[in-house]
């Protein structure tokens, strides 16, 4: 039997709730071809309260020995400013890992009513491929004059030719391997550096995909097409800003961000990947037994089928299907009246079903 190490990650708020509900789904699925080797982690704004730090001063060195990190959510406002949070514990796992790509499906599932009049599962099917160490997270810049009335800010943002293309050439398999169309997120119109280096690369690569068809939407225009014709998505490329934002849309076009799962992939082989619901800490619910686990169960399914158990991923997908389109055990953000423990209850029982 296969037997995976698997660092845990719960973090704050609602990441410590839906967590163990995905362990024990993960479990459950892999139950006869696997075993998965917990590792808990209790890093977070209670450690930061503890010790000064989201995390030790090893702490990625620490990460490094297992086969995937299983990560819920990281944020305690008003307690820990947000910027602290994400730059103590997030960002530098996913810098310092080279997780260069964040991978975020988005799909109406069965059963759910989204926002959109008249679009169905059918037509919400889509993955935003995002870039994830550099762009407008890249932490380049400083304050000066501080606490004058000259002070000032500035927020660098960083384009590198090798990472970009690297981004972009992942997206590309990624379209050839679905419907073969990406969509390459923009504003070249207003960001005449980055961005036009970012439209150049995308052009460059495209000569190897001559299979693959290309669109190229400012991130404006972006946006309200995907709540006017969602279909005309398959697979969008944007940068670490601009596929943050359009994801958050998406979510809500699956009908709740609870539903949400992303995977930050590891550049190099041997480096454990990340995978996570993108909800953040939900403070306003947590502790109340209420969150939605599904994303967070699907991000489980995410790293089961980065560890090549892609059978075990494949019937959890189906068994959140089959979930949704009972509708009899959803949490209150899909308009029911369950918890998180039952709703990871049903997903086991409906594994085999």
């Amino acid at each position: 039997m296969q037997q995976f190490r698997i660092a845990v990650i719960p973090g704050d708020g609602v990441g410590k709730e839906v967590i163990p509900v995905g362990q024990r789904v993960l479990e459950a699925a892999v139950a006869q071809e696997a075993q998965l080797d917990w590792h808990l982690f209790p890093w977070g704004s209670d450690f930061y309260r503890q010790t000064g730090a989201l995390m030790p001063p090893d702490g990625v060195e620490q990460l490094r020995r297992f086969d995937a990190i299983y990560f819920g959510a990281v944020g305690d406002p008003p307690h820990v400013p947000d910027h602290v949070t994400l730059w103590g514990l997030l960002l530098p796992i996913r810098k310092q890992l080279d997780l260069f790509v964040n991978v975020r499906p988005i799909r109406l599932f069965p059963g759910i009513r989204g926002p959109l009049r008249d679009k169905g599962p059918e037509d919400i099917d889509m993955i935003f491929v995002r870039e994830n160490t550099e762009g407008e997270y890249a932490g380049v810049g400083g304050r000066v004059h501080v606490g004058t009335p000259h002070e000032v800010a500035l927020e660098t943002s960083v384009f590198s030719r090798f990472n970009v293309e690297r981004v972009v050439r992942f997206a590309f398999e990624l379209a050839r391997s679905r419907r073969k169309h990406l969509t390459s997120i923009t504003k070249s119109n207003a960001q005449r550096f980055g961005m036009v280096l970012w439209d150049e690369i995308v052009q460059e690569v495209a000569r190897d995909y001559p299979d693959v068809t290309v669109t190229s939407l400012l991130v404006d225009a972006a946006a309200a097409l995907m709540v006017r014709a969602p279909e005309r998505f398959d697979v969008a490329v944007g940068s670490n800003l601009f596929a943050d934002i359009l994801t958050d849309l998406g979510a809500a076009l699956m009908g709740s961000l609870g539903l949400a799962p992303s995977a930050n992939l590891a550049a190099a082989p041997g480096v454990p990947s990340l995978f996570e619901p993108v909800h953040g800490s939900a403070p306003d619910i947590a502790g109340r037994g209420i969150a939605n686990p599904i994303g967070t169960v699907w991000a489980g399914a995410m790293m089961l089928e980065h560890l090549g158990l892609t059978d075990a991923a494949r019937r959890i997908l189906r068994a959140i299907e089959r979930l949704t389109n009972e509708g009899k055990v959803l949490t209150p953000d899909l308009g029911g009246t369950a918890t998180t423990e039952q709703v990871g209850k049903r997903i086991i029982e409906l594994l085999d079903a």
